[in-house]
């Protein structure tokens, strides 16, 4: 059956953001922390404790070190009082942070074009990505990307989904001026594709996964097909306006991040049961997710921030978004990561 869904991208992200949020964040309340010594005197040094709006999406990748930081009172420890709220894609975490309603956030490499414009900054890469995919009904009869011209096909708009499907196009000599684009929520698409609505889409695991319960498909490209040009790295990100208000907090969000990050390197098996228990689902489930990313250590990611491995990534992924239409010339990807900041921030 066929569909007619054209939503602007405006529409769809003011129709999705949580009413929940209200007020600004990142309020402080100050707290005594470590005596230390200064000229044999005692002093006792204190500190904020910082109120801050952290958003994230609901897989693995974007929900692992924020259940970590939670379970395990890593949050505390950097006199950080979190409150999370989820969200279903980057860009709509990117708009709340520009209305002082989020102060941190998760986003994967669909999104990233935002902070490229200024609207957010990097503080942190999370892992490496492998769960986007282009898919189509089985009992489509569609078997290459070629095949879809001139068919709907729907995905979240300025998310990987979008990424992977504009990526997958062009390595067949076409553009999404080639199909009809059919904006969707992932919510939307995932019972669209299911209920056979649609029979094209861009999107990603563990959305993928709930389609397969539901109907056969073929997975026609994915992030693998283009790992020699490009790497998928999935990120933390900050708003503006904490960035220039309290970077202190911005330091102790990147150093909580850092030790939860070797807790889930170290301790797979036992974060997956926290992402279980925190978002409701079956370790099983939780298992498939996790195994669609590649994990590094905090020394790993420090090294490849440090070296300007990060930056080549940033850059290769600025070049696709340049020809996808994002923006017409390639920024300066060294000044959309807080490099310096993340190099800094210190695990106690």
């Amino acid at each position: 059956m066929s569909m007619s869904i054209r939503r602007s991208k405006a529409a769809a992200m003011a129709a999705t953001l949580l009413a929940v949020l209200t007020g600004c964040a990142s309020a402080e309340v100050a707290t005594p922390s470590s005596p230390s010594e200064s000229s044999g005197t005692e002093t006792v040094v204190e500190e904020t404790v910082a109120k801050i709006n952290f958003g994230y999406i609901t897989d693995f990748n974007g929900t692992s070190l924020l259940a970590i930081a939670k379970e395990l009172g890593i949050w505390e420890k950097y006199n950080i009082d979190a409150n999370y709220f989820t969200f279903t894609n980057g860009p709509l975490q990117i708009q709340a942070m520009g209305t002082g309603d989020l102060d941190f956030g998760y986003i994967g490499p669909g999104a990233f074009w935002l902070p490229a414009t200024g609207a957010a900054k990097f503080i942190s890469v999370n892992t490496v990505g492998n769960a986007d995919r282009v898919i189509v009904r089985a009992d489509s009869g569609i078997t290459s990307m070629e095949q879809l011209r001139g068919k709907e096909v729907a995905y979240p708009a300025g998310t990987s989904g979008e990424q992977i499907l504009t990526l997958a196009l062009e390595a067949a000599g076409m553009t999404l001026d080639d199909i009809v684009p059919v904006i969707m929520d992932p919510s939307t698409l995932v019972a669209a594709f299911s209920a056979g609505q649609i029979e094209a889409a861009g999107i990603w695991y563990p959305n993928v996964e709930v389609i397969k319960q539901a109907v056969e498909i073929v997975e026609l490209a994915g992030n693998a097909d283009f790992e020699d040009k490009v790497a998928f790295p999935n990120a933390f990100v900050a708003s503006n306006q904490i960035v220039e208000a309290d970077p202190d907090v911005v330091s102790r969000v990147q150093a909580a991040l850092k030790e939860a990050n070797d807790y889930r390197y170290n301790n797979m098996d036992a974060t997956i049961e926290l992402v279980a228990k925190q978002l409701g689902l079956d370790v099983e489930v939780v298992t498939k997710d996790a195994s669609n990313a590649k994990y590094l250590s905090t020394a790993e990611l420090e090294a490849i921030t440090s070296d300007g491995t990060v930056i080549k990534w940033l850059d290769a992924l600025n070049t696709s978004f340049v020809a996808a239409g994002r923006f017409e010339a390639i920024p300066d990807a060294s000044t959309t990561f807080l490099i310096d900041s993340y190099l800094a921030a210190t695990v106690r």
